[in-house]
Parts: structure tokens; sequence; C-alpha cells
């Protein structure tokens, strides 16, 4: 009889050990991922986490009020991934870090315009006025670009991806041109003609990036690969399965119409396949 109840206990063990090993294991089978982003207030984001918890995998976001901070943050571990940049930002950074960052999935495309206070239209910029640009590197070149697409300028012919107004060839109207902090160029709109803004930026300051601007890029065709936000990772984890499944989450339906509401049709989904992205990058870091 004693044998029979020590059996019966042993058994009684087992069972208990079985439960708390499948309870572990269902928390075990939970993959937490931390994002860095600049700016978490789009409605995208919610409806993301909402549709990965669904699948095992619980996104935290990390927000970042700068630039740079976020792909310090991928490079040293502390994140496991960051959506906040375009391909040509990602592409500086690692020339001049060395860090090895690539992209793994692009996001969405937010053409670059130009705002103003004091005018309606391109046209109206006249003699010596002052634009306000960022003065990042890729951004900064962008905006040129753009000034010079409104043929407000000439940019030299080495002007490259990444050139800076002291490549600029032609400046019929004397135009100061004042590289600035990214969110800085909404702030300085009262003491400008006119000012080049991202559009992220440019939302979170209030504008209506499909609406405002006074002037806007052109978002057709592979020029504006450079400027395709993207996911990132660290090299190591370029075909981590949970990351890329992230990517697939983001690309869906139901995200697409969610950037459009949230922009007012200022960006828009764009899915590059992997390819794409690589050859962009591999361009942009040389």
């Amino acid at each position: 009889m004693k044998k029979l109840w020590i059996f019966a206990l042993a058994i009684a063990l087992l069972l208990l050990a079985a439960c708390g090993s499948t309870s572990a294991s269902s928390d075990d089978e939970t993959v937490k991922v931390t994002i860095g982003v600049n700016g978490s207030d789009g409605v995208q984001w919610p409806l993301l986490k909402e549709k990965a918890a669904e699948e095992g995998i619980e996104i935290e976001l990390i927000e970042f009020q700068d630039y740079t901070l976020p792909n310090n943050a991928l490079a040293q571990g502390d994140i496991d991934i960051n959506a906040f940049q375009h391909i040509a930002f990602l592409g500086q950074y690692v020339k001049e870090s060395g860090e090895d960052i690539v992209p793994i999935g692009s996001t969405m495309l937010a053409p670059i315009g130009m705002y103003s206070e004091k005018i309606s239209d391109v046209s109206e910029i006249k003699e010596g006025d002052k634009i306000a640009i960022p003065d990042d590197p890729s951004n900064q070149a962008r905006s040129l670009r753009l000034l010079e697409s409104a043929e407000l300028i000439t940019l030299a012919e080495d002007f490259g991806m990444f050139g800076d107004p002291s490549k600029i060839a032609e400046n019929p109207l004397n135009l100061e041109i004042i590289p600035m902090t990214a969110q800085q160029t909404p702030r300085v709109l009262p003491d400008v003609t006119a000012s080049v803004i991202n559009n992220g930026v440019a939302g979170q300051a209030g504008f209506s990036p499909g609406e405002d601007p006074i002037y806007i890029e052109d978002a057709e065709g592979e020029a504006t690969h450079p400027y395709v936000n993207i996911i990132a990772a660290r090299g190591e984890d370029k075909d981590n399965e949970t990351y890329k499944r992230i990517v697939e989450l983001y690309q869906e339906e139901d995200i697409e119409q969610a950037i459009k509401d949230d922009t007012n049709g200022g960006s828009f989904l764009v899915k590059l396949t992997q390819e794409q992205l690589d050859k962009a990058f591999e361009a942009l870091k040389k």
C-alpha cells in the first residue's frame, strides 16, 4: 500500500511538472521585438502591434528624438530593428560609421516638400530670398535636387548622391540657402520665404504633406528608391524570420490604408524586393 501511495505521488508530481512545462513553453512562444522609431503616433504602429501579437510577436516601440540615435542603438544591440529612415540615410550612416546595418524591407515613401507661410507658389520666390533645408547629408542633397527640379538652382555635374550647397553651379536669384537640423525646418518658417521639410517632420508640425506644400518631389520611378523608408536590422539578423514576418505584416493592405489616412495621402506604401533594396543600398554605400 505504501508503495502504491508513493507511486501515485510520483505520478502527481510528474503531471504538475508537465503542466508547469506547458505554461513555460507557452510563454517562450511569444517573441519580443523592440523597434526604434522617430515618432510613434502614426496609426500604422498600433495596428502593426495588434497584428503581430496575434502571431505571438510582442512589439515594443522605442521612440527617439534624433535621427542618428536609432542606428547607434541598433548597432549596439539596444534594439532589435528600426524603422525611421530611407535607404540613402542608412547608406550614409554605414559609410561613415562602418557599422553592419542593412535594409530588410521597405515601408513607405514620403515625398519631400517645400512649405511657406509667405507665398503660395514656388514661382513667387524672388531675388535674395531665404530657403531653409535639412542639414543631414542625404536629405540636404535631396532638398537641393528639389530646388533644382523647381528651376531655382542648377547643380554641378559631379553633385552625386550627397552633394551640398558648395555644389550649386548656378543660383540666378542669389537665394540664401540655410541648412539646419531637420526638426528646425518647420520652426523657422516665420523667418524664411520657404522651407524644405521632411514628410514626417512636416506631419509632426501639423502640416498635411499631401496638401500643404507649395512644391513637392516627383514620387514616381526608380529615382525615388534611395528615399524609400525601410526597416533595418544588423547584418547578422538579415534573414531573421520574425523580423521578415514583421515586414510582411507591415506591407499588408490594412497598413497601406492606415498610412494613407494618417498622412492625408502624403505618404504611401512601397513594396521593394530584397534585390531592389540591396541594389540601391550598395550603390549608396560607395
